[in-house]
């Protein structure tokens, strides 16, 4: 296995506030470009869950899964908390990526 590969949780939050989706991804930047262009149809792209709030690396793809399998199963205000211990101003922490997928200029 690769050594710089690795898997994330990460929580997304709409701007009103009111939406979190949690999720699992081995590309964490492809994936925060897709929620934010809104290229999958779903619960984030209804709920416009297009901030970055949190994340964590994992090695191994079950610890992942069993990590977001457990914080889809905590309380509101718990994985409020848990946001709050990584990013106390809820701030985008993806703001500015994604150019890199956007594309370049024509080459004709």
């Amino acid at each position: 296995m690769n050594s710089d590969h690795g898997y994330y949780v990460y929580m997304m939050q709409s701007p009103s506030r009111h939406a979190l989706y949690i999720g699992v991804t081995s590309n964490l930047e492809q994936r925060v470009y897709e929620h934010k262009q809104h290229l999958r149809e779903g619960f984030s792209a209804t709920y416009n869950t297009i901030r970055l709030v949190y994340f964590k690396r994992f090695s191994d793809i079950r610890s992942a899964i069993d990590r977001e399998t457990q914080l889809k199963h905590w309380r509101r205000n718990k994985k409020e908390w848990l946001i709050q211990q990584m990013n106390p101003n809820w701030r985008d922490l993806a703001e500015h990526w994604g150019e890199q997928f956007l594309p370049g200029p024509s080459k004709t």
